[in-house]
C-alpha cells in the first residue's frame, strides 16, 4: 500500500497538464481528476464533490466519468480533502458530503437545499449514534467486574491511603500535586467511605469498607478517555472510520482498561490530558469565529483542563507544552495576517494570556489553598517541612506551643536541616559496617519525629549538670564551643578524618564516647549566620552552623540515601568546604528546659505564598529522591512502546487472583508500526510538496489531514514519551500510557488515510468501496479478537501461571519477559 502511494506521488511531481477532452483511453482516469467546468473556471472536481457547483449543470456524460474510480465515501463523513474548501458553519469547517453512486441527480436538481439539509441531519444523527455506542462500550468494559479483586492492588496502597487522609484531615507528604488525591478522597467521602481503612500493603482485604466509590470514580474518568479520543480524531480528520478505529484501539486495550479500574492517579491524569487536547482542537476549529461564545468556551475549558492535568501530576506539564506550542503557532500566523489590525492581534494575545496562563495558574493555586485548608491536622508528612510550617498543624508539638525563646546549656533539643526534605539530626545504636570508616555509632538525618532525634547541648569542658537548680542559667551564644550528647545513647556528636560513607572528600560523622565522655573530636563551634559573637541563639529563628573544632569542617547532610545498613536514612557528613549552603545550615526546633520561661510560636506561622513555595520545593526534592532501591522492579523507557514487560497489580502464585498490567500486544505493536509508517509517509509527502508537486485534490486533502492532524498527535506522543529518557528518578511502565493515547489516535488517522489512498488508486468504484470497508472491518475485528484473547490480564486470572503448559494463557505468552 505504501509503495503504491509513493508511486502515485512520484508520478505527479511534474506540473499538471491542462484538461484534455473526454475519452476512454488509458489516460482517462488521470484526466478526470483535472476536470474544469464550463462557466466555472475557478472550480474543480473537489468543488463539485463538496457541493459548490450544482450537480444538474454537469453533462450526463461527464457525471458518468466522475462516478468511475471516485474516492470511496466514509460512513457518515466526506473525504478529508473537503477540508481544503470549508463551508462556514457555526464553529468551523464542516464535513462535506460525498455523493454515492446510488444517488440520482434529479431529486437534487429539483430541491438541492432540501436534499442537503436531510443529508446533514442524517450524518449528524449517525455521528451521535456512534458516539453513544462508543461511550456505552467504554463504560461497559471499564465497570465490568470492577469490584474484583476485593483487596488492595498495587498503588492503591498509596492513593487510597491518601484519600483517607483527606477524609480524616490528616496532613501527609506526596511527590505529586494534590488535586488527584483530593478528588479520590471526595469520591470516597460522597460514597460513604469513612476513611478508617489502613491501606497498609497490597493484598489487604477491604472487608466491610466501602471502596467502590473511589474505584468507580477512577473508572468513570477512565471510561471517558475513549469518547474523548473519538471526538479528537473526528475533529482532526473529519472521518468517522478513523474516529471509530481509534475508539476501538483504546476500548480493547487491556492496559488502559486495567489502569482505569483501580484507585490510581493515572485515569485522572489522562482524563485531564485528553480533555485539554479535545478543548484545544475544538477552539482551533472555531478560528473563523474569534471571540464568539463557542470560541471563548473552548479556550477557557482548555485552560481549566491544563490546570487539572498539572494539579494531578507534574507530567501534566507536557500537555501544557503542547498547547503552548499550538498557541504560539496560532499567534504567529495571526501576526502575519496583514488584514488584522494591531489592536485585534492584541486582543487575541490578551485572550490567550487570560485563558491559558492566568486562569490555569489561579485554579492550580486554588487547589493548594483547599489542600492546606482541609489537611490541618498533624500527620506523617510533618517532618518533610520546616518548623514554621509545622506550627500551623493542629496536633503538632509546635502548634500553639510555648517554648523557651533562647537556647541554654542543658536544654534537650532537636536540630533540623534547612534544606527541604532532609530532616532532623538523628542517631541510633547501630554501628557503621566494617570497612565504612570507623566502626562507631551511625549519625544520619531522619524525616520523621522520633526520640532518636533528641540531643542535649552541653559545654565542651565540663560534665556538670546544667539543669542543677543551684546553678544559674547560662545561654548558648554565637561562637561558643559546645558538645551535643545524644539523649538516648549518651554518645557525643563526633567527627574525624575518616572518609564519609558515600560522599568522597567529606569526613565521617559518628556517635562516640560513653555517658557523654569522649575526646576533643566531640567539640563543635556554634555559629549563627550573619550575627556577631556573643549574641544569643533563638529557637526556630536563628540559622546556625556547627564547625568541627579539630578538622575545621562543617556539619551537613549530602541528601544521599544510605543503603539498608543505614536504614535508608540520609547521610550526614562533615564537609571541609566552608561555603554556606542549605545542606550545612540548621535550626533548633524542639527546645525543652524547665528553668526557662516559654513564648508562644503563633508569630512564626508562614503566609500562604511561603507555604506554597515550600511545598513545591519539597515535592521537587522528593521527586528527585525517587531512586531505584536494591532488587526493586523498574522499567526503562525503551521497554514501553514495544510492550516489553508488564507490571503485577495483584497476586503472584497460582492460587492468587492475578491482575497483570500489559498492553494489548496487537494494539501496541500496531501503534509502533503506525509511528514508523507515519514518519516515512509524512516525509515522502512533505518532500513532494516542498518540491512543488501538484497533487490531485483527493491526495492533497488527505495529505493535509495526515501532516496537520497527525502531526499534532505525533507531537503529543513525543512530548509525553521522550522526556522520560532524561529523568533520573525511578520509572514504571504506567508512565507511558499518556503517550500511548496519542499513538493510538495517530494510528486511527494513519490507517484511514492509507486505506483511502489505496482505494483511490483503484479504477473501480465498487472495488474501492469494498476495499475500504474490508480494511476497516479487519482492523476493528482484529482488535476486538485480540482483546478477547488477552482480557484475563485485566479482569483477573486464577490457576496455573503462563509458564505452565496447562495454563489457558500459556499460548499467549508471546515474549519471555511477560511474567503473568
Amino acid at each position: 500500500m505504501l509503495c503504491a502511494t509513493s508511486r502515485l506521488l512520484a508520478a505527479r511531481t511534474a506540473t499538471a497538464l491542462p484538461a484534455q477532452p473526454r475519452g476512454r483511453g488509458p489516460g482517462a482516469r488521470c484526466r478526470r481528476r483535472e476536470l474544469h467546468f464550463p462557466g466555472h473556471p475557478e472550480l474543480d472536481l473537489d468543488d463539485f464533490l463538496t457541493g459548490r457547483l450544482a450537480r444538474p449543470s454537469v453533462p450526463v456524460g461527464r457525471r458518468a466519468i466522475l462516478r468511475r474510480g471516485r474516492m470511496p465515501p466514509a460512513v457518515g463523513g466526506g473525504p478529508a480533502g473537503s477540508e481544503l474548501r470549508p463551508r462556514r458553519g457555526r464553529c468551523g469547517p464542516q464535513t462535506a458530503r460525498v455523493v454515492g453512486p446510488d444517488e440520482t441527480a434529479k431529486p437534487a436538481a429539483r430541491n438541492p437545499k432540501r436534499a442537503g439539509w436531510g443529508s446533514r441531519h442524517f450524518e449528524a444523527a449517525g455521528r451521535w449514534a456512534l458516539l453513544a455506542l462508543v461511550t456505552l462500550l467504554s463504560f461497559a468494559t471499564r465497570f465490568h467486574r470492577l469490584e474484583e479483586p476485593p483487596h488492595v492492588c498495587w498503588d492503591e496502597t498509596h492513593f487510597g491511603k491518601m484519600g483517607s487522609y483527606y477524609i480524616n484531615r490528616t496532613f501527609f507528604f506526596d511527590v505529586h500535586p494534590p488535586l488527584g488525591k483530593m478528588l479520590i478522597g471526595l469520591a470516597g467521602y460522597l460514597s460513604g467511605y469513612d476513611g478508617t481503612f489502613l491501606f497498609q500493603k497490597p493484598g489487604d482485604k477491604y472487608e466491610h469498607h466501602n471502596y467502590m466509590g473511589m474505584r468507580g470514580f477512577c473508572a468513570f474518568l477512565g471510561s471517558l478517555l475513549v469518547p474523548f479520543a473519538y471526538l479528537i480524531v473526528l475533529e482532526l480528520s473529519k472521518s468517522l472510520p478513523a474516529a471509530l478505529l481509534t475508539a476501538a484501539l483504546l476500548t480493547f486495550d487491556t492496559g488502559c482498561l486495567t489502569l482505569s479500574q483501580y484507585i490510581l492517579l493515572d485515569p485522572i491524569l489522562m482524563f485531564f490530558i485528553m480533555a485539554a487536547m479535545l478543548s484545544m482542537v475544538k477552539y482551533n476549529s472555531c478560528a473563523n469565529r474569534p471571540f464568539s461564545a463557542p470560541w471563548w468556551f473552548w479556550l477557557s475549558l482548555t485552560g481549566i483542563n491544563l490546570a487539572g492535568a498539572l494539579g494531578v501530576k507534574f507530567v501534566g506539564l507536557f500537555i501544557i507544552l503542547q498547547v503552548g506550542w499550538n498557541t504560539i503557532s496560532d499567534l504567529w500566523h495571526l501576526f502575519g495576517d496583514l488584514s488584522l489590525s494591531v489592536v485585534t492581534v492584541g486582543k487575541h494575545l490578551t485572550a490567550r494570556i487570560l485563558c491559558l496562563i492566568v486562569l490555569p495558574l489561579t485554579l492550580y493555586t486554588a487547589t493548594y489553598a483547599v489542600h492546606f485548608m482541609v489537611l490541618n491536622k498533624s500527620g506523617p508528612g510533618d517532618g518533610f517541612f520546616s518548623s514554621a510550617f509545622q506550627a500551623r498543624l493542629s496536633g503538632n508539638n509546635l502548634h500553639n506551643a510555648s517554648i523557651p525563646e533562647h537556647l541554654a546549656y542543658g536544654s534537650v533539643i532537636t536540630v533540623k536541616n534547612l534544606r527541604m526534605a532532609i530532616g532532623y539530626l538523628h542517631s541510633h545504636r547501630h554501628l557503621y559496617p566494617e570497612g565504612i570508616g570507623a566502626r562507631q555509632q551511625q549519625v544520619t538525618t531522619y524525616l520523621h519525629k522520633d526520640y532518636n532525634n533528641l540531643w542535649i547541648i552541653k559545654k565542651h569542658n565540663t560534665n556538670a549538670d546544667p539543669l542543677d537548680p543551684s546553678l544559674p542559667v547560662e545561654f548558648v551564644r554565637h561562637g561558643d564551643i559546645i558538645r551535643l550528647e545524644h539523649k538516648e545513647t549518651s554518645r557525643n556528636l563526633h567527627s574525624h578524618y575518616h572518609e564519609a560513607p558515600l560522599t568522597r572528600k567529606h569526613y565521617q560523622v559518628t556517635g562516640y564516647g560513653i555517658n557523654g565522655t569522649g575526646d576533643s573530636n566531640d567539640f563543635w563551634r556554634i555559629e549563627v549566620i550573619n550575627r556577631k559573637f556573643g549574641n544569643r541563639i533563638k529557637v526556630l529563628r536563628s540559622r546556625i552552623r556547627l564547625i568541627h573544632l579539630v578538622t575545621g569542617c562543617v556539619l551537613g547532610s549530602s541528601g544521599k540515601v544510605l543503603p539498608k545498613w543505614g536504614w535508608e536514612q540520609l547521610e550526614v557528613t562533615c564537609t571541609p568546604y566552608l561555603k554556606e549552603t542549605l545542606n550545612s545550615i540548621w535550626n533548633v526546633e524542639d527546645h525543652i528546659n524547665p528553668k526557662l520561661p516559654n513564648i508562644s510560636l503563633d508569630v512564626l506561622q508562614p503566609s500562604f505564598p511561603e507555604v506554597l513555595l515550600e511545598s513545591h520545593m519539597v515535592m521537587i526534592r522528593g521527586n528527585n529522591g525517587l531512586k531505584p532501591k536494591d532488587n526493586e522492579f523498574t522499567s526503562k523507557p525503551w521497554h514501553w512502546p514495544i510492550n516489553y514487560q508488564g507490571l503485577r497489580f495483584s497476586g503472584i502464585n497460582d492460587t492468587d487472583f492475578r491482575v497483570y498490567l500489559l498492553g494489548n500486544p496487537v494494539v501496541w505493536w500496531l501503534n509502533l508500526l503506525s509511528i514508523a509508517l507515519y514518519l516515512l509517509l509524512g516525509s515522502i509527502i512533505a518532500v513532494a510538496v516542498q518540491r512543488g508537486a501538484h497533487l490531485p485534490v483527493e491526495v492533497e486533502g488527505l495529505s493535509q489531514v495526515l501532516l496537520r492532524g497527525g502531526g499534532q498527535l505525533l507531537l503529543g506522543w513525543i512530548l509525553h514519551y521522550f522526556p522520560f529518557f532524561l529523568m533520573g528518578r525511578i520509572l514504571y511502565f504506567h508512565h507511558y500510557f499518556p503517550a500511548m493515547l496519542f499513538s493510538s489516535m495517530l494510528t486511527g488517522i494513519l490507517w484511514d488515510t492509507l486505506l483511502r489512498l489505496w482505494a483511490w488508486s483503484l479504477a473501480s468504484s465498487s472495488l474501492a468501496r469494498g476495499l475500504y470497508v474490508v480494511g476497516n472491518l479487519s482492523l476493528l475485528l482484529g482488535t476486538a479478537y485480540s482483546f478477547y484473547l488477552f482480557h484475563p490480564l485485566a479482569y483477573g486470572m486464577v490457576g496455573p501461571l503462563a509458564q505452565d503448559p496447562r495454563s489457558p494463557m500459556a499460548g499467549l505468552r508471546w515474549l519471555e519477559s511477560w511474567d503473568f
